[in-house]
């Protein structure tokens, strides 16, 4: 019967100083398949995580701030980081071709290599529809990507929504030229393109 006892206790220590190793050393050296993933040699590795998209998260007036550029959706629409999340930021003013358009993906290219991984002064005037925030844009050499969008010939002034006289200038002066859409003589703006696209039938 002692020698019963004995073998118990013997094999309970065992299990426990495995059960021990498994917490404090196992994912220091190998993989270790009993866990969801698994992990490097060395120290435990956590994934990277996305940040998190959330347009409530925005101040939608007067709340100004500076932050990374994370994502570029097409000409006229960016995500940046604000307060730990990526935000929705729809360029206040302008409106740029939509990806089926012509020039559309030169816009979002365009857009890209101006702010992309970069920050950005976001300077909110009011939200949308969409729950995305409409704001003027600052790069960080003070210029604004609204008017470098048009200015370049791959936005049109949205008098719609913007009575920002710069912009209208910087259109003609892009029509004139020639520049970007207005190689085009007749180009159709992006909300007839939006409107003509809701009222056709599928096929």
């Amino acid at each position: 019967m002692r020698r019963l006892v004995l073998s118990l206790l013997i094999i309970l220590s065992f299990s426990a100083a495995s059960a021990s190793a498994h917490r404090s050393g196992c994912h220091r050296w190998h993989t270790c398949p009993s866990d969801h993933g698994t992990y490097s040699v060395g120290d435990p590795v956590t994934p990277p995580r996305q940040a998190a998209t959330s347009d409530d998260a925005a101040p939608s007036r007067g709340g100004t701030f500076t932050d990374r550029v994370v994502g570029v959706a097409d000409g006229d629409t960016i995500t940046v980081m604000y307060d730990g999340r990526g935000v929705r930021v729809r360029i206040h003013g302008i409106d740029a071709p939509e990806k089926g358009q012509p020039f559309g993906q030169r816009a979002k290219q365009f857009v890209s290599d101006l702010v992309f991984g970069k920050d950005v002064t976001v300077r909110p005037v009011t939200k949308d529809r969409y729950g995305r925030t409409v704001a003027e844009v600052i790069l960080d050499d003070g210029r604004s990507l609204g008017e470098e969008l048009v200015r370049a010939g791959l936005a049109w002034w949205y008098k719609r929504y913007s009575n920002d006289a710069t912009l209208g200038d910087l259109e003609n002066e892009a029509r004139i030229a020639k520049r970007g859409l207005w190689s085009d003589p007749n180009p159709t703006p992006p909300w007839e393109f939006r409107h003509a696209s809701k009222r056709a039938p599928a096929p």
